[in-house]
């Protein structure tokens, strides 16, 4: 499991309510390597990801990620491009008997006490290297709600993580 800051002194992660969750109960929050991508960005920046998933048809891949362009798309918006490159965000590694999946279908896993990373956090590479190697679009775009409606109106998957950031 692996959780995603921008703060290398974290010794032990505690769970919270989160000021914007939906959910009551105090969690600690990570992500298997499937969803790491997700988190390839600086914490509070906005991010629109869609991606192709088992019922996504043709048509709505080829219109919202390209024809030929991969299977996966993330958007942000230009005001977050100086924040990409900046950013120096670390990886830790947490272990996996703590946590158990939550979502539907399960976007994240989270842990109902008190974790301890496994070791030291890792410096995440270049943002924009991790999604080009990954094979992962990386769109700049002036404002997020357009692309957001038309991938959540398509048959693709997706995501959309602190939009509340995004310009309106």
């Amino acid at each position: 499991m692996l959780h995603f800051s921008e703060d290398p002194t974290i010794t032990r992660f505690v769970p919270h309510v989160a000021p914007t969750s939906v959910r009551a109960e105090p969690y600690v929050w990570a992500v298997g390597t499937d969803r790491c991508p997700d988190h390839w960005f600086p914490r509070e920046c906005p991010r629109a990801l869609a991606w192709r998933g088992p019922t996504t048809t043709d048509a709505d891949a080829a219109r919202i990620i390209g024809s030929g362009c991969g299977e996966r798309v993330h958007a942000v918006e230009y005001g977050w491009l100086q924040a990409m490159r900046d950013v120096r965000l670390y990886a830790y590694r947490l272990p996996a008997e703590h946590f158990a999946p939550v979502g539907e279908p399960p976007h994240a896993v989270v842990a109902r006490v008190p974790v301890e990373p496994l070791g030291p956090p890792e410096p995440v590479d270049d943002l924009f290297e991790l999604h080009e190697a990954a094979g992962i679009q990386l769109r700049v775009l002036d404002r997020l709600w357009p692309f957001w409606n038309e991938v959540t109106a398509s048959s693709l998957e997706f995501s959309g993580i602190r939009l509340r950031n995004a310009r309106r």
